[in-house]
């Protein structure tokens, strides 16, 4: 099936599926269903009749007392199983290191099943709020976790999933981009020469700049950052690949030039406890959040068959949008052009 096909992937998915699946591992659902905000895959709270007694050893991690899981329901085609098991098994080795992830739970010694050709993982709920970035301690504590994830993780590299690289998130996002014709007649010329001048300018930047890939979380912003009393927890791991340290960083960052180096050094305060950052990779921050803008832009439209995008993406694919996205990857290149802004 392609990834983009107007028989939309999720359109099975009923409540009655995902009780069936849940109940398909021998737990026992009080048909409580209540979606979370989540557009690449599904996820829903569920809830579990704990009247009954829960399974037998296969579950016995599985508390008597939990209520509720988080159902994770994977894109149909997007990753392989050998790529969502990575990142499971990502995730449960820095939870064995009591680093503050959710991993999925193991049942019937699985943590990836399968049902009716969907595809999910169980959580533990975990609450919290968003963290606040502009918080100096903040930011302190999660750069020391962060820290203590890519100490972590940079023992070894992903094996089946993927790179950060120019070729997906620049090149393949253009083409797609403007071969689909998304871009409006009128802008597709200054799209496609805009695209290859910052295509160009992104070879020379990750050229000049030597650095050991590791493993990432890959998305690491405010929304993926959970704060409880005793500090951030990290949750959705599903961007995770391999790429440059500095990644799991410069999203931590906003505002004026002044603003961003004030909240990098107190990020960097609680990282370097643990782990190393190259000042080198500074020089990436700028090119990373280029190839970010592009690659949002192209996941947008790959993804606009799907009901839940327009419902939720009023404002994409209009020529406003457009004009706009072109005249942000313009001030982007400008960017590029210029020396980095952040130091160590």
């Amino acid at each position: 099936m392609d990834d983009n096909n107007p028989q939309h992937d999720f359109a099975r998915l009923s409540p009655d599926l995902i009780i069936d699946s849940v109940e398909s591992l021998g737990l026992h659902s009080d048909a409580r269903i209540f979606a979370l905000n989540s557009y690449e895959n599904r996820v829903y709270q569920i809830g579990l009749d704990t009247s009954l007694d829960h399974p037998g050893p296969n579950h016995s991690g599985l508390d008597q007392s939990v209520s509720r899981l988080i159902g994770k329901y994977y894109r149909p085609h997007r990753w392989s199983d050998a790529q969502i098991l990575e990142e499971h098994q990502f995730t449960e080795a820095l939870a064995q290191l009591e680093i503050p992830v959710v991993a999925p739970m193991c049942l019937d010694q699985h943590t990836l099943h399968h049902y009716q050709g969907y595809r999910f993982a169980l959580y533990p709920q975990r609450g919290g709020r968003i963290a606040e970035l502009d918080n100096p301690q903040h930011l302190q504590q999660i750069g020391r976790f962060l820290g203590r994830i890519h100490l972590a993780a940079g023992q070894q590299l992903f094996t089946h999933r993927p790179s950060i690289s120019i070729d997906e998130f620049a090149i393949a996002s253009a083409d797609y981009l403007l071969s689909q014709q998304f871009i409006p007649d009128y802008l597709q010329d200054a799209y496609r020469s805009l695209s290859q001048d910052l295509i160009a300018l992104l070879q020379q930047r990750f050229a000049a700049c030597a650095y050991s890939a590791i493993r990432l979380h890959g998305d690491c912003h405010a929304g993926n950052i959970l704060w409880t009393d005793n500090g951030p927890h990290f949750v959705d791991f599903d961007d995770c690949r391999n790429g440059p340290a500095v990644q799991d960083l410069w999203m931590l960052l906003s505002g004026e030039a002044h603003e961003q180096q004030q909240q990098l050094n107190h990020v960097l305060d609680g990282y370097f406890d643990f782990a190393e950052l190259p000042p080198a990779e500074l020089q990436l921050v700028e090119p990373l959040r280029c190839l970010r803008q592009m690659h949002y832009a192209c996941w947008l439209a790959r993804r606009w068959d799907d009901p839940s995008f327009p419902m939720n993406f009023p404002w994409f694919n209009s020529s406003q949008y457009w004009e706009q996205h072109i005249l942000e990857l313009r001030e982007q290149y400008a960017l590029l052009q210029e020396s980095p802004i952040l130091h160590i």
